[in-house]
């Protein structure tokens, strides 16, 4: 069976490689205060309570379709949306997404953006939202941040995650929470349908009822009778 795969997404800047970083348990991101320093996508296998599964980190996704005055929109607006266009199809692809905000900066426009996103990514399966969403608050380095972190309520993105992908606090919670949500909602392959399909055609009284019950060894599961016209209903 594949390896569970859990997706980093938000605006950029929130922190997304920092907990990649500190999940994977290695440097493997690059981290800057700059936005866009993460531009393709990285995976990393990561392991907690003994079940392993694959990170992807993603580029932030960016609210706007050009903002020049940003080091990754030099190149051009098709750069960015390429970026975009990774960050979703890594949560297309996701068992369970990591939906990263940054308390510091509090709700901002791109994060009602990429929550909308989010939404129109999920689909139904068996009754629920898939792939579910967790909610990571970053930055709630003290406890007047964590208390603050219950403002992205208005997301409508389940409850808020609050931890310092720098310090490491919360970070065991979330994981805690990670795997809950792996577990409950893991993917079962389906199992193909084997069975065959045959259909009896023929004219009027030329033997299809005999045919069938004597192939499913039934008596008389279809009434048998030299008057044309006798079944009607298929069986």
């Amino acid at each position: 069976m594949a390896k569970p795969v859990v997706a980093l997404v938000g605006r950029p800047n929130v922190g997304k490689s920092t907990l990649f970083n500190r999940l994977a348990g290695e440097r493997l991101a690059v981290v800057d205060d700059k936005p866009g320093t993460t531009r393709d996508r990285l995976v990393a296998e990561a392991e907690w309570r003994g079940l392993i599964f694959d990170l992807v980190d993603t580029g932030g996704i960016d609210p706007t379709d050009l903002r020049r005055w940003e080091p990754l929109s030099l190149d051009s607006a098709d750069y960015i949306h390429q970026i975009r266009a990774q960050a979703e199809m890594a949560a297309r692809d996701a068992d369970v997404v990591l939906f990263m905000v940054d308390v510091e900066s509090g709700v901002t426009t791109a994060d009602y953006e990429v929550a909308e996103i989010l939404r129109k990514l999920q689909r139904t399966h068996e009754g629920k939202l898939w792939p579910p969403v967790l909610l990571v608050v970053n930055r709630c380095d003290n406890e007047k941040r964590r208390a603050q972190a219950a403002e992205f309520y208005e997301l409508g993105m389940g409850d808020p995650i609050p931890i310092s992908a720098l310090h490491g606090t919360g970070t065991g919670d979330l994981l805690d929470l990670l795997i809950e949500a792996l577990e409950g909602e893991e993917r079962q392959e389906e199992e193909p349908d084997l069975s065959v399909k045959i259909a009896i055609i023929g004219r009027p009284n030329v033997g299809k009822s005999s045919l069938l019950n004597s192939l499913v060894r039934r008596k008389k599961l279809a009434a048998v009778s030299k008057t044309p016209g006798r079944t009607r209903n298929i069986n």
